[in-house]
C-alpha cells in the first residue's frame, strides 16, 4: 500500500478524473480506485480532534474532519448566499450545523468564510473577522479547512497569506499546506 503525505497527495489525486471525486470523500475516492492511503497508528486512533500545542509548535488541523469534539468548530469556505451545495460547505451543513442561506459566521459547530464572491482581496475582510471572532472565544478550537482551494478555485499560496495572523492565535488550527508556505 502507498504512503501519502501533504506534499504528494495532490499529485496522486490529479491522475484521476476530478469528475469521479466530486461527490465523495477522499478516503472513499481512494477506496473506489483501489489505492487507499496508509494511516499511521496515531492517525488510526485519533478522531478529528486535535492536540493543543503546549509550546510554539504550530497547531495543525486534520486533513479530513469527520467528527468534532464539543469544543471544536469546522471552518469552511462558503458563498455569500449560503448555498452549501458542495465541498466542505456541504459537509458543514450535513454534519456540523451549517445553515442553508447563511454564508458568513458561526452556525452550529461550523464557521463560514465566503470565498466565491471575487478575488482574494474580497476574502480577506472575512478572514480578519474570523480571526477576531476566534480570539474572543478561547474556549473553542477552530479547525480551518483549505478554504477557497476547492470549488472556489484558489490555490494554497493564494489563501494561506490571509491566515498569517492566525498562526499565533492559540485556538486556531490551520491546514498543514498553509503552514508550509510561511517562513
Amino acid at each position: 500500500m502507498r504512503q501519502f503525505d501533504a506534499k504528494n497527495i495532490c499529485n496522486f489525486v490529479g491522475k484521476y478524473s476530478t469528475k469521479d471525486s466530486i461527490n465523495m470523500g477522499i478516503i472513499d475516492f481512494f477506496k473506489k480506485k483501489g489505492d487507499v492511503p496508509e494511516q499511521s497508528e496515531q492517525a488510526k486512533t485519533k478522531k478529528a480532534t486535535v492536540e493543543q500545542s503546549k509550546d510554539d509548535t504550530p497547531r495543525i488541523a486534520p486533513d479530513i474532519i469527520k467528527t468534532l469534539a464539543d469544543d471544536e468548530i469546522f471552518v469552511f469556505g462558503s458563498n455569500l448566499a449560503g448555498y452549501h451545495g458542495g465541498g466542505a460547505a456541504r459537509a458543514a451543513m450535513e454534519k456540523f450545523g451549517a445553515e442553508w442561506g447563511k454564508g458568513v459566521g458561526l452556525q452550529g459547530q461550523s464557521y463560514a468564510i465566503p470565498t466565491m464572491q471575487g478575488g482574494v482581496e474580497t476574502i480577506k475582510p472575512y478572514v480578519d473577522e474570523f480571526i477576531a471572532f476566534a480570539k474572543t472565544h478561547p474556549e473553542l478550537k477552530f479547525l480551518v479547512t483549505r478554504i477557497g482551494c476547492g470549488i472556489a478555485g484558489f490555490r494554497d499560496k493564494d489563501i494561506a497569506p490571509l491566515f498569517r495572523d492566525a498562526v499565533d492565535v492559540e485556538n486556531i488550527f490551520l491546514p498543514r499546506s498553509f503552514l508550509l508556505l510561511y517562513d
